[in-house]
């Protein structure tokens, strides 16, 4: 049970920063046609879903209960699951345009990766802090 509370904060961080990402950002300065350069897509995908991911990894990561948060392995489990699941998620759905050749699933793993490490840091830094 202390793992499924953990994922479904995180699931509830993710969906709402997501969505609030494909509303004000992508509805008002992509467009349908998508950005034009690697600069763009940098600015607005890739860095607005690294503060997706690390919001969701930290919040998942904060509702792990204390004695189990004491175990690494588990603990990133709990922190790193739902942004992971999403993640494999979007690949499965997208594979022709997010194949294993593509510029943009590689951007996507690399945001993953960086913002797992990222809010488990934070979380610990938070943790380490407390009195």
């Amino acid at each position: 049970m202390p793992l499924v509370r953990a994922w479904a904060v995180g699931v509830v961080v993710l969906v709402v920063t997501e969505y609030a990402q494909m509303t004000l950002l992508y509805g008002n300065l992509v467009g349908p046609r998508g950005v034009g350069s690697f600069g763009a897509a940098l600015a607005l995908v890739h860095l607005p879903n690294l503060v997706c991911v690390v919001l969701a990894t930290w919040a998942a990561a904060r509702a792990h209960p204390a004695p189990w948060r004491e175990i690494p392995a588990r603990h990133a489990v709990a922190g790193c699951a739902v942004p992971v699941a999403a993640q494999l998620l979007t690949v499965s759905l997208r594979w022709e345009r997010a194949g294993p050749s593509s510029l943009a699933m590689w951007m996507s793993t690399g945001v993953l990766l960086a913002g797992c490490a990222l809010g488990l840091l934070l979380e610990r830094r938070q943790e380490e802090a407390r009195p």
